[in-house]
């Protein structure tokens, strides 16, 4: 690991410790204007009257460059400094926001929106891609449960910061107000990574190719299981608009109130993973993750607010506990060098499932309530726990004959 980053040490104890703010600190800014920019844009899809379809359609193109950006970002942050190459990509996302801020005063907000979105998330891909691979060696040989757990904590925490912000931006305010705010939370976080000292990643390591062997049986349930968590909040993010708006009658405070919730459970579950990590196995854990937040989608047909709020606070505690343990499993099978090409795999993988739900979102559109949408993958949720388990079982009687 020392090979591919090593920190400078030469200047005394507080200096060790600085790349690992610096980061924190980064981490948590440039979670605050992501998570703005994804509320902000659905809410104002949804407030003129461009319904769960437009939300749906704003994100399938999202994911589309994503899924297109992935496994590019992957060669980049394996080949290139990860640093330099999220301060990059910060500064991009800065442009993209305050461009996107000017062009909602003058053309159509939908257009404008779904431009946006088409150059912010291959910028957001590459940010993330580099940000997650740079995890193990910022670390610094401490435990990569306590290193996620605090990286994941600090940007769930940027998360609840952009709920928090939300209802106030939003709330009969021109559209671009929000957008402009939070272009310089990307700014400062560009500017905490240019401070950080880094060496630079070796020649030889550019070259590493992943090999067939490392992509065992486990790390392919493992990208099942990412695919799915994924999945699950991104159908909050497309579904949770219409929902408050069309069947909890709400406002933009309200949907505040929502994103507030599954940000505060992120925080609980992000920390959560070393009360259980000894307690289960990993499959284990993976799979009763999947099958409660299965009944927590289910169980939103049936309940009103405020307990529609809890069992949103309990999706989020669900997804970053399950994050949490996936970035870790595969952080300890994967070597760091490959870790950016590995990363973007995965999330190629997830990003073709959500796109299947952003399909069949903006093909129902309004004719469904987003409460029957979340019943139904939580019903796909639970075939997918029953063939995991299957599969599993099977590959041990294997071994064992």
């Amino acid at each position: 690991m020392s090979n591919l980053v090593r920190v400078h040490h030469g200047k005394g104890r507080a200096d060790r410790f600085n790349p690992c703010l610096g980061f924190l600190a980064s981490t948590l800014s440039a979670a605050v204007a992501r998570n703005g920019y994804y509320i902000a844009s659905a809410w104002i899809l949804v407030e003129r009257g461009y319904g769960a379809a437009g939300v749906a359609t704003f994100l399938a193109i999202a994911s589309v460059v994503e899924f297109i950006a992935s496994p590019l970002a992957g060669v980049a942050a394996d080949r290139f400094d990860r640093r330099r190459l999220n301060v990059a990509a910060d500064l991009s996302r800065c442009v993209v926001m305050l461009a996107t801020a000017c062009a909602l005063l003058y053309l159509d907000v939908f257009l404008i929106i779904c431009l946006s979105a088409a150059v912010f998330s291959f910028c957001d891909r590459v940010a993330l891609t580099s940000s997650q691979s740079m995890i193990p060696v910022v670390a610094d040989g401490r435990s990569l449960v306590a290193s996620n757990s605090a990286v994941f904590f600090v940007m769930q925490s940027g998360n609840l910061g952009a709920a928090l912000l939300a209802g106030p931006l939003l709330h009969e305010r021109s559209p671009a107000l929000p957008f402009t705010l939070l272009a310089a939370f990307f700014l400062f976080s560009a500017g905490c990574l240019a401070l950080m000292r880094l060496e630079p990643v070796s020649s030889d390591v550019r070259i590493a190719k992943i090999s067939a062997a490392q992509i065992d049986p486990g790390l392919r349930r493992l990208v099942v299981v990412y695919a799915l968590l994924y999945t699950s909040a991104v159908l909050v993010s497309v579904m949770g608009s219409s929902f408050v708006f069309q069947e909890q009658k709400g406002t933009a405070v309200d949907f505040g109130y929502l994103e507030v919730a599954w940000s505060a459970g992120s925080l609980i579950g992000a920390v959560s993973l070393f009360r259980i990590e000894r307690a289960m196995s990993t499959h284990a854990r993976h799979l009763i993750v999947l099958g409660l937040t299965a009944l927590v989608l289910m169980a939103l047909t049936s309940l009103r607010t405020p307990w529609t709020v809890m069992l949103f606070a309990t999706h989020g505690f669900l997804y970053n506990l399950g994050r949490v343990s996936v970035e870790v499993t595969l952080q300890s099978n994967i070597s760091v060098y490959l870790l950016g090409r590995a990363k973007g795999a995965m999330h190629s993988v997830a990003v073709v499932l959500g796109l299947l739900v952003f399909g069949i979102a903006a093909a129902v559109g309004d004719r469904a309530f987003p409460s029957t949408i979340f019943f139904s993958f939580g019903v796909v949720l639970l075939i997918s726990v029953s063939c995991l388990n299957i599969g599993v079982v099977q590959t041990q009687e294997k071994g064992e004959s």
